[in-house]
């Protein structure tokens, strides 16, 4: 079914459909257009288009079809809708009859695919985030196990300087520390609701276009409307920092290529991410780091599609947009494959110390050093650069590095050479010396390293900050629980309740927005139970929950609380925190009184869990203070 049939009197022609139908690869887009529409639902409650019980049974079917998408969402790909919106539709159609054909009132699929593209962008940016701290994390303890490797600095691939392993790795953490910058304003700019914006005009609806964009969990509402169906600088930045990123994932992949080649024979790839060859058994290649290398143009080639796509395309939107998602998809996949692809590399890499030591003393890389000295002894550098390119002539003449040269053969190049040469020639020194900020001296790499440790265990990759519930908090609890109540997944709290147990409450915050809530509920035996577990709808798969939760637990264990039950739904969540089943009938008794205002009490289907909790270690600690 198509959504446009109206003013038209012949079918479209079969070759067309293929050619113009989207859905093979926007049904990715799936949970977002269920969100959307969920949150298009309650605008159109608010103006009076739908009634509180058509609005109550259309959330109520698209709440059911997110769970059967989520189960398996391939089964959209043997439609013939033409896109995700018309697959959304027809489903709910099917579900509630013709009170589906109102959901679209005033809403345009230009500001509805802006808006699911965005949710969905917003969603890879914090599993893209991760990926980029991992991979941080995984070089910064490489590097700290390789502090005292040697390993010749290289510029245009001839021997320069010595450097450490160490120093070598936390370049890379520099140069991914900024891809997760670039990543992190890119998603707050596109952190911005267009739903409202219609075709191109806005709704003629007077719904209030901030509230949707708080039910969805954007910071805002956009602007202008023209601007809104047909931005798409979201995408055009997400791939720019793919593409940049990935430049510095190829670079990577290619010193290792070459570290690891039998040229240089500094390190060993592990067998996990390396094949061989079909005719030559000794081979071992380093395929990962190769593919990693590749694809980095297969994600510029999707930037130069988006950026040609857009250019000269006039307001507002244009079919040419529809490009705008398998070039993006596709970029950004590959990203983060390469960034874990990077991560399993580094694991089990076996570097040679001692061939690096002796390539690091070879190709004369202590030159610098020479100079340096002579500059000490009142030689002005441009002359000293020269006495020491003669002195390297010579060295290369004897087959000997610089430090071999003996004292009288320096003296013929300088007279104020003395014996105490050789000691600045030494790798302990020349690394010694570089003592500045950012230098490879060992305390400056120690410097970086404890900087960097301290940085990335600061940092929150999801952009989630967890804290205490306080008053001003209320609205936003208030609104979450009544949300998840009314999905019959939490028990209703009335407002004087949620009052009274605001010290209970811990919230989860995302750009300084409240977008989760949960409780830890004390019993008079000494128990606990996490209770009121939600986030937004527009907020979730960020890992709230998780965070909240362990929150929780760490509270009750400062309480020396010994065990912390949960009814739930999703015992899988609270199982990979370290809950496990146990029988309703252990209990408080309390707990089974709530089943009464349950309005699923007549059919149950929670499941107990226990966490309990082991304070043995916190007693200790106070026993020791």
């Amino acid at each position: 079914m198509a959504l446009w049939g109206g003013r038209f009197s012949q079918a479209a022609d079969t070759r067309f459909k293929q050619f113009n139908d989207s859905l093979r690869f926007d049904y990715r887009l799936a949970e977002q257009d269920i969100t959307g529409s969920i949150a298009w639902s309650k605008a159109l409650l608010s103006v009076g288009v739908l009634t509180q019980d058509e609005q109550s049974k259309l959330e109520d079917a698209l709440l059911d079809l997110g769970k059967q998408v989520a189960e398996n969402p391939q089964q959209i790909l043997g439609s013939d809708a033409e896109d995700i919106h018309s697959w959304v539709e027809i489903q709910l159609i099917q579900r509630v009859g013709d009170l589906g054909k109102k959901l679209h009132t005033g809403r345009s699929r230009n500001d509805q695919v802006a808006t699911d593209l965005k949710l969905w962008c917003k969603g890879q940016g914090v599993e893209l985030l991760e990926h980029l701290d991992k991979l941080q994390q995984k070089l910064v303890k490489f590097a700290r196990q390789q502090q005292e490797t040697v390993l010749p600095g290289y510029t245009h691939l001839q021997r320069a300087q010595p450097v450490t392993f160490s120093h070598w790795a936390m370049a890379y953490v520099e140069m991914f520390e900024r891809d997760y910058s670039r990543l992190q304003d890119a998603l707050s700019r596109l952190d911005v609701c267009p739903l409202g914006c219609g075709a191109l005009a806005g709704t003629a609806y007077p719904m209030d276009r901030q509230q949707i964009a708080k039910d969805l969990g954007f910071r805002r509402a956009t602007r202008n409307s023209l601007d809104s169906v047909s931005d798409r600088d979201h995408v055009v930045e997400l791939i720019s920092t793919a593409s940049i990123s990935m430049i510095h994932l190829s670079r990577m992949a290619e010193d290792l290529i070459f570290y690891n080649s039998g040229e240089s024979a500094f390190l060993d790839l592990s067998d996990q991410v390396t094949s061989g060859s079909s005719l030559m058994p000794q081979k071992k290649n380093p395929d990962a780091l190769e593919l990693i290398r590749g694809k980095a143009g297969r994600v510029y080639g999707s930037l130069s599609g988006i950026m040609m796509t857009l250019k000269a395309l006039p307001l507002a939107y244009n079919k040419d947009m529809q490009e705008d998602k398998e070039g993006l998809f596709d970029a950004l996949d590959t990203w983060g494959d390469c960034l874990a692809m990077a991560e399993l590399v580094l694991d089990d890499m076996d570097v040679h110390e001692e061939t690096t030591t002796e390539a690091a003393k070879g190709g004369y890389s202590n030159a610098t050093e020479l100079a340096d000295y002579l500059v000490a002894k009142g030689i002005p550098f441009r002359e000293a650069h020269h006495i020491v390119g003669i002195a390297v002539v010579k060295a290369i003449e004897k087959g000997v590095p610089l430090e071999e040269l003996s004292l009288a053969e320096f003296k013929e190049l300088a007279p104020e050479i003395e014996d105490d040469v050789y000691p600045n020639l030494s790798l302990e020194s020349t690394l010694a010396k570089r003592q500045a900020l950012g230098g490879v001296a060992p305390e400056q790499v120690e410097h970086a390293l404890t900087e960097a440790e301290v940085r990335l265990s600061k940092r929150n990759v999801k952009g989630l900050y967890v804290r205490s519930a306080r008053m001003t908090d209320l609205d936003n609890i208030e609104d979450m629980v009544n949300y998840w109540s009314q999905a019959g997944e939490n028990l209703p709290r009335p407002r004087p309740e949620l009052v009274q147990a605001i010290g209970d409450f811990t919230v989860s915050e995302q750009a300084g927005k409240v977008t989760g809530c949960a409780s830890l509920y004390l019993y008079d035996t000494g128990l606990a139970e996490i209770r009121s577990l939600g986030v937004n709808p527009g907020s979730q798969r960020a890992g709230q929950g998780r965070a909240m939760v362990q929150h929780l637990m760490k509270k009750a264990k400062k309480m020396e609380i010994e065990k912390v039950f949960v009814l739930t739904r999703v015992p899988e969540f609270f199982m990979k925190l370290g809950f496990s089943p146990t029988s309703k009938n252990m209990l408080p008794e309390k707990v089974m009184k709530d089943c009464d205002i349950c309005p699923r009490q007549h059919a149950c289907d929670e499941v107990a869990l226990e966490f309990i909790i082991d304070n043995s270690t916190l007693i200790h600690k106070q026993n020791v203070a």
